[in-house]
């Protein structure tokens, strides 16, 4: 059985206050073309369909005539909610869209019941996990703590419990979207941690023939049977060196995996460039760069005037300006951004507590209000975001 798995679509979503539905269209247009092409027999959807879990009304637009398509090209999808969607709005009406071919995973009740499908080989079973927020499906699951390794291990349980009743030699396939252990993130990926913990070990995923990860935005090998298909367009800088693919996998007769990639369309280039002004607008070798979206980070160790002005003479579509002169990060001229750079909330919140009270930070019960604090903040966004 050919499948093809992609994720992480976040239709409605712009890249620096630049629209990106028109890519995000083009896109569509090649997933469809490359069902057609590769005769694939089902598309693996692995969450975070849209940005935001009120999408605005275009992203929904794209998403309706995306569907559409796929029903009219019959073959089966299997989609799951992420962490961006609401999965109680991507799923309505999901048991009438099933009749169409398309099969929406939305319920964290329902991760026990898969979408079955036949080649001449038997059955292969899709078992689709939407994102679990720990908080929000402990209950659900009766895990013994609330998070992500415990919430996916049930959850996990009830799919191999299915799967044991089924017929010898059927095979399976679950969607998940989640964290990995051995994942390489970036920074466009909303975080999940809870606990101080937002990775679950690949074991998790153990006893199935093939898993399509969502959340992570570059495509990644996690073992042969465990992949991120990653995000088919880049969203944040940080993704300037990603290669944006869809996986096209086959899946044998006892379960043997072959995948390679398949490019996705590109719309313009990124490029990062660093050092002093005048060095960046006559540097002959940046010349690759002037049709790209550019963040230009100026390393001069004062201002110059009009950095963006100049910079766009050049590079017409720089979107980011960043500040950071050559000096220490330590020192005591570095920007109030350059001393919190790669610091989590939690310690931010104990260096200020440990500035006001003259160097003395938060003791053990203080840390532990603290880490209660930001987690009850971070559960009731993600609550307010699933019942918008």
């Amino acid at each position: 059985m050919r499948l093809l798995h992609t994720s992480d679509w976040h239709l409605g979503r712009s890249f620096h206050r630049v629209g990106l539905l028109d890519a995000q269209a083009a896109f569509l247009d090649h997933l469809v073309a490359a069902v057609r092409e590769h005769d694939v027999d089902a598309v693996l959807v692995a969450g975070d369909v849209y940005d935001r879990a009120v999408p605005p009304l275009p992203a929904v637009e794209l998403f309706d005539t995306a569907l559409h398509r796929l029903a009219e090209a019959g073959v089966p999808t299997v989609m799951i909610s992420g962490n961006h969607d609401s999965g109680r709005r991507l799923g309505v009406g999901a048991g009438l869209i099933e009749r169409a071919g398309i099969h929406l995973r939305t319920d964290p009740a329902g991760v026990g019941t898969p979408v079955l499908l036949a080649d001449e080989h038997g059955d292969v079973a899709l078992y689709g996990l939407p994102y679990l927020e720990p908080a929000l499906v402990r209950d659900e699951f009766g895990a013994k703590k609330a998070g992500h390794e415990s919430v996916l291990s049930a959850a996990m349980d009830r799919v191999r419990a299915d799967l044991a009743g089924r017929p010898a030699g059927t095979r399976s396939v679950v969607l998940a979207h989640a964290f990995v252990a051995g994942g390489e993130p970036s920074d466009s990926e909303r975080d999940i941690t809870v606990g101080g913990v937002a990775a679950v070990p690949a074991g998790v995923f153990d006893g199935v023939d093939y898993v399509a990860l969502g959340h992570l935005h570059g495509s990644q090998t996690i073992t042969a049977r465990v992949r991120y298909s990653g995000s088919p367009l880049a969203y944040s800088f940080s993704e300037a060196g990603h290669r944006k693919t869809m996986w096209l996998v086959d899946l044998g007769p006892g379960g043997e995996i072959t995948a390679e990639r398949i490019d996705c369309p590109v719309p313009r280039p990124l490029a990062r460039i660093r050092g002093r002004l005048e060095d960046l607008l006559g540097d002959p070798e940046l010349a690759r760069h002037e049709e790209s979206w550019v963040e230009a980070t100026l390393t001069d160790p004062v201002r110059p005037p009009e950095p963006m002005a100049r910079l766009t003479e050049r590079f017409p579509h720089t979107l980011s300006l960043v500040l950071d002169p050559d000096r220490t990060d330590d020192g005591p001229t570095a920007s109030y951004a350059q001393r919190l750079r790669g610091r989590s909330d939690q310690q931010i919140a104990e260096d200020f507590v440990a500035h006001v009270r003259g160097g003395a930070g938060p003791d053990g019960p203080e840390r532990a209000a603290l880490h209660r604090a930001f987690e009850d903040v971070r559960v009731d966004m993600e609550r307010r975001e699933v019942t918008a």
